[in-house]
Order: structure tokens, then C-alpha cells, then sequence
């Protein structure tokens, strides 16, 4: 049996690449994409060997990553329940795709992940699967209870390693779940299951890889320019730029004024509240620009049409239904809705804030002229004309009222 493995050297999946070869008797291919990890790449191939692997594989998605995955969803303005960028939730159908193909490649029988039972990674891989290649078997051990039973905690896993001389940051001084991209850094489990636990408390400085805390930031502001054509951010400040170098770029100027960082607990698709501290800079600063963007460029019916679908999106997203059809649809009326979205838009960073400090654009809907207080030279907006719109609009109201009686008695 030949199966490839979702792999990215940390804990679980260091644990899991031995465990399934012994239970299977699989020759196991280990597969890490290259999504903005940097550092965390660093002895792969060598730990992968050595724990079991016949191959790694390690391919360079990040530009693919930020084009394809990461701009198509900032479009959207997606968010999951008002505060989560969707860093992780992105990352695994992109994953997932590149598996199939490695698994085709390779004549493979079976893919596996290393997501856990209780969460959603392992929703989001196996509905990419399920949509990309139905005929191959998915392993998930978290779903084995011979596994569970072998390691019922973390501790346990890192014994294991210990054990097989597996080489892995996660230890009983830093029992947490990190997982990290070009878009974020996420953090859960371990001590982060305490709700009150302040995460961003100085004693928890040294978690953090790509910010500083507001406190540590520059006393000073700073200011970016960011250009959008068609809801695409294609320079900064005045720099062109691909959608990898703008992520990039972004990451290191929002890490350094501490912006992007949330705390909050989510839902689960499957049903369980979950806490989970995350670290978004430089798409923190790309989706405040971009809505800033469309404020002054976006037809006003448009943007509340697209604005309506957003939490539908971001659920979609979270939930691992980005092959699903309903996804690609909404793509589509998303990526119509920013046929005018072009310009530039600059902000300032300062403490953790991102402020908008001005937007300019030749497709700009807004006209100093009508929007005045003084006189209108454009005589484009006659004030008189609002006495008739009140009066039909509120129509139904004064109805209601002779009717029903006031509605405050």
C-alpha cells in the first residue's frame, strides 16, 4: 500500500507518519507545501526520512497560495464570524489539490492527514478530496480509536518523539498547536483551552513570530500606499509587486506595528466551541484597504448584494466547501462586483491600529461636488426632491400607525 501524507514535521504529523506505516505496512510519501512557513522548513527532508518516509515532497506554493487562494477571498472582504482572516480554513484546499496530484503521480492508493477528530481540517481535506479525486481512501487516525487510545494527550505524543529521537518544537514548556502560513500564525490547544488565559499578557511575548506587541511598537506612525486594480492590490507604496512580494511585504510592515492580532473563540462546523489566537498582519492591513477601496468605487446596490453574501462565503471557506459549486458561483458575482475597483488607498499603522488616511481613484463614485454642504455648482441634486421621497417612504409607516395605533404607548 502507497500512501501519501499531508506532513509538516510538528508534532502530530511527526507522530503520524511512523504510527501509519506500522499499522499499514505502507510505503509512505510525505508531502509539505511551501505556503510561507520559512524557518519551519528548515531539516525537513532529513526528519522525514528518518521517521519513515521513502520521499518528501516539498513544493513551492506560495504564489499560487497568495494569487489563487488568498486574493480571490480578500475580494470577498471574507471574515469568519466578525473577526477570524480564515488563515488556516484557506490553506487546505490548496493542500488538498496538490495530494491528489501527488497521489495520481505516484499511483498512490490513499492520501492521509494528520487533522484531528474534533476539529475541522479534516472537514476541509476530505471534502477537496471528496470533490477532487472520490476513488482515493482517506486516512484519518484521529478518527482511529487505536490511535486515541496510544496517545490520549499531547504529552504522549511528545514521548513518542522523544522515543524515536523525532526532533519537534512543540514540548511540555510549550504545549500549544501552531500552525503557520503566509497569510497567519494560529495558535490552539494546549494552554490556550482557558478562555481567560490572556494570550497577548507580556509573560506571552515569546510566542509570538510575526509581530510585536503593541506596547513594543514604534512610537511613531506609518504610512503605506496600496494599489488595487479590479480588487487585486498590485503595488505598494508605489512598488509593483506580485501577490506573493504584497503578502510579504505586508506581513513584515504590519509585524512591525503589531496589527492583525485577534484572540476570540469560533464555532466549529462540528458543532464545539474552540478557542484560538491567531496572527494576520498583512491581511489585516490588505482587507482594510481594500474595503476602503470599494467605499469609494463600488456601486452602492452592488456592494449590499455582496456584502449580504459575506458571511455565506466566509462560512463556506471555513466549513472546506471551496470546490463546491456554490463557491464558484459566488466567485463569479465577487469577481464581477470588482470590475470597478481600482485605485489607491493609504493607510497608517500605528500601535496595533490600521487607520485609513486617505483613498483616490479615477473610477471614484464620489463627487465633492453633489456631496457638498455649500451650493451645488452641478445643480445635479435638488434638495427639494427629498420632501417627495420622505413622504413615499414613510407612507406605509403613517398607515401602520392610524391602523395599529403609535408604536409607543
Amino acid at each position: 500500500m502507497k500512501i501519501v501524507l499531508a506532513y509538516s514535521g510538528g508534532l502530530d504529523t511527526s507522530v503520524l507518519l511512523s504510527w501509519i506505516q506500522e499499522k499499514y505496512s505502507a510505503e509512505m510519501i510525505a508531502f509539505c507545501a511551501d505556503i510561507g512557513q520559512e524557518e519551519e522548513l528548515d531539516g525537513l527532508e532529513e526528519k522525514a526520512l528518518r521517521t519513515g518516509a521513502s520521499k518528501l515532497y516539498v513544493d513551492d506554493l506560495s504564489e499560487e497560495f497568495a494569487r489563487d487562494f488568498i486574493f480571490p477571498m480578500v475580494q470577498a472582504n471574507a471574515i469568519y464570524e466578525g473577526q477570524y482572516y480564515l488563515g488556516t480554513s484557506i490553506a487546505r484546499p490548496l493542500i488538498a489539490k496538490r495530494m491528489v496530484e501527488i497521489a495520481r503521480a505516484e499511483n498512490a492508493d490513499a492520501i492521509a492527514h494528520g487533522a484531528t477528530g474534533k476539529g475541522n481540517d479534516q472537514i476541509r481535506f476530505e471534502l477537496a478530496a471528496a470533490a477532487l479525486a472520490p476513488d482515493l481512501q482517506v486516512i484519518a487516525p484521529w478518527r482511529d480509536e487505536s490511535f486515541r487510545n496510544a496517545f490520549p494527550g499531547r504529552k504522549e505524543m511528545i514521548d513518542y518523539c522523544v522515543q524515536k529521537s523525532i526532533p519537534v518544537e512543540a514540548s511540555s514548556k510549550k504545549p500549544y498547536s501552531m500552525d503557520r502560513n503566509l497569510l497567519h500564525i494560529s495558535y490552539e490547544a494546549g494552554i490556550m483551552e482557558d478562555p481567560w488565559m490572556d494570550a497577548f499578557a507580556p509573560e506571552n511575548r515569546e510566542m509570538f513570530k510575526l509581530s510585536v506587541s503593541p506596547e513594543d511598537a514604534p512610537d511613531s506612525p506609518e504610512y503605506v500606499e496600496l494599489d488595487f486594480e479590479q480588487g487585486i492590490c498590485t503595488a505598494v507604496n508605489g512598488q509593483k509587486m506580485t501577490p506573493l512580494k504584497v503578502m510579504q511585504t505586508l506581513n513584515r510592515l504590519g509585524g512591525k506595528h503589531g496589527v492583525g492580532r485577534v484572540d476570540m473563540v469560533e464555532n466549529r462546523y462540528v458543532g464545539m466551541k474552540s478557542r484560538g489566537v491567531y496572527e494576520t498582519p498583512g491581511g489585516a492591513i490588505l482587507l482594510f484597504a481594500h474595503l476602503q477601496m470599494e467605499s469609494l468605487t463600488m456601486d452602492r446596490e452592488v456592494m449590499h448584494l455582496r456584502d449580504s453574501l459575506i458571511p455565506k462565503y466566509a462560512e463556506l471557506v471555513y466549513n472546506g466547501y471551496w470546490y463546491a459549486p456554490e463557491r464558484f458561483a459566488l466567485q463569479a458575482l465577487i469577481t464581477e462586483s470588482q470590475r470597478n475597483v481600482t485605485g489607491t488607498v493609504r493607510v497608517k499603522l500605528y500601535k496595533g491600529n490600521i487607520m485609513v488616511a486617505g483613498r483616490k481613484s479615477a473610477l471614484s463614485l464620489y463627487n465633492p461636488n453633489i456631496a457638498t454642504m455649500e451650493a451645488d455648482p452641478t445643480q445635479a441634486y435638488n434638495q427639494d426632491d427629498a420632501t417627495g421621497f420622505i413622504q413615499l417612504n414613510a407612507l406605509r409607516l403613517k398607515v401602520a400607525s392610524h391602523v395599529h395605533g403609535p408604536l409607543l404607548k
